[in-house]
């Protein structure tokens, strides 16, 4: 009928008699015509937790990209005559400065104590010249963010080690170690996960039968027992870091199991699924029907499992670090910084050791609500 004015439809849409609705120009695209990241995306906008996860996650990255940068002193920079140094105070009273140190030694212990000495001021300042590194690993630079104007002066913002290293530059160079490490790790038991559960859930018979005995096999294998082997196995010439990427790697090996077990009850329940009966029908081989129609159905779910295994290795890095058994001096991590917090007459005088094992609990935190927002975000039945 030609002579019939268009209803009106939806915001941004006219409805005609001959068709459904349609876009308006410059309008917004109908709500149904939205891709599946793109529903994701705002279902976890919506969750708090998870973009306050997000953006701890977002920054902690940033840092370890731009450790260098940032930190006001670089890895290998310490002052054996401020042992404990406590944290200092940044001022504005005529300009940004901290107060300096006066040591005294008790003559019975030799123990030495330090005292702020407002009489003393070091000047601080942005962006001033300090030691040399490679920006990105590639533009030589030895600018810094924030540091002490005076070359060689004392700034401790959150205190000193035993050895006079700078804590707040250590846990920033840190940063860089656990916040990365383990993601090659995390990069190949994924890969694993995913295609031996996705071939298990698959074929099922006697291939799921194999796949799982092996997958039996590798969950019994006790993981602290292997670490003392491995660490004891490598070759004594490596690096210690080289050493724990080695065991990372080869612990990656056996650490997919969880996954698979996951994805092969996901490939089970699709399987029989219509949409993979009509791939099967149309001609579609094994390769196509998992690749092309199985795994994008449960992408979003394995990226909230990869984002979730991350915090795991940061907790395993900082855990055997600690103990002795993954990273080791002059590497820099968060667990290698704890290991001076051991000793509880330690931290009783210096409590600030305590701080790196704040940033662990904080990114692992981060990480795990921006997983579970996510995981929340992926499931197309909950509201």
């Amino acid at each position: 009928m030609t002579g019939l004015a268009a209803a009106p439809g939806a915001a941004g849409t006219t409805q005609t008699p001959e068709g459904p609705p349609t876009e308006k120009k410059g309008g917004a695209p109908p709500r149904d015509s939205a891709s599946q990241w793109r529903l994701v995306w705002r279902r976890f906008r919506r969750h708090r937790l998870a973009m306050l996860g997000l953006a701890v996650t977002a920054a902690l990255y940033l840092v370890a990209i731009f450790a260098d940068f940032l930190a006001p002193f670089g890895t290998e920079h310490f002052d054996e005559d401020y042992p404990y140094a406590p944290p200092q105070t940044i001022q504005f009273d005529g300009g940004l400065h901290v107060d300096g140190y006066t040591t005294a030694v008790d003559n019975e212990t030799y123990e030495q104590t330090f005292t702020t000495d407002p009489s003393q001021r070091i000047p601080v300042g942005f962006f001033v010249r300090g030691e040399e590194y490679r920006l990105l690993g590639l533009i030589p630079w030895d600018r810094h963010l924030f540091g002490p104007t005076e070359p060689g002066a004392p700034m401790y913002l959150l205190g000193a080690d035993r050895t006079g290293h700078d804590l707040l530059s250590q846990l920033i160079h840190g940063t860089r170690v656990s916040m990365t490490i383990g993601l090659i790790g995390v990069v190949v038991a994924f890969v694993l996960g995913v295609v031996l559960g996705g071939l298990s859930g698959y074929l099922a018979g006697r291939a799921d039968t194999v796949i799982q005995r092996v997958v039996e096999f590798f969950m019994s294998l006790p993981s602290l027992p292997l670490w003392l082997g491995l660490a004891a196995a490598l070759p004594p010439e490596w690096g210690p870091l080289q050493r724990y990427f080695a065991i990372s790697v080869v612990l990656a090996l056996i650490g997919w199991t969880h996954l698979a077990r996951e994805v092969r009850g996901r490939f089970l329940a699709l399987r029989e699924e219509q949409f993979v009966t009509a791939a099967r029908l149309d001609g579609c081989g094994r390769r196509r029907v998992i690749l092309g129609h199985m795994l994008p159905s449960v992408s979003s779910h394995l990226i909230a499992q990869l984002s979730l295994s991350v915090p795991a290795m940061i907790l395993a890095e900082t855990a055997l670090s600690f103990l002795g058994l993954g990273l080791q001096a002059p590497v820099v991590s968060w667990g290698v910084l704890l290991q001076d917090a051991q000793n509880v007459r330690v931290l009783e005088t210096a409590p600030w050791l305590m701080i790196p094992g704040l940033a662990v609990v904080v990114a692992v935190l981060a990480l795990n609500f921006a997983g579970d927002g996510l995981r929340d975000a992926a499931d197309p039945y909950r509201r």
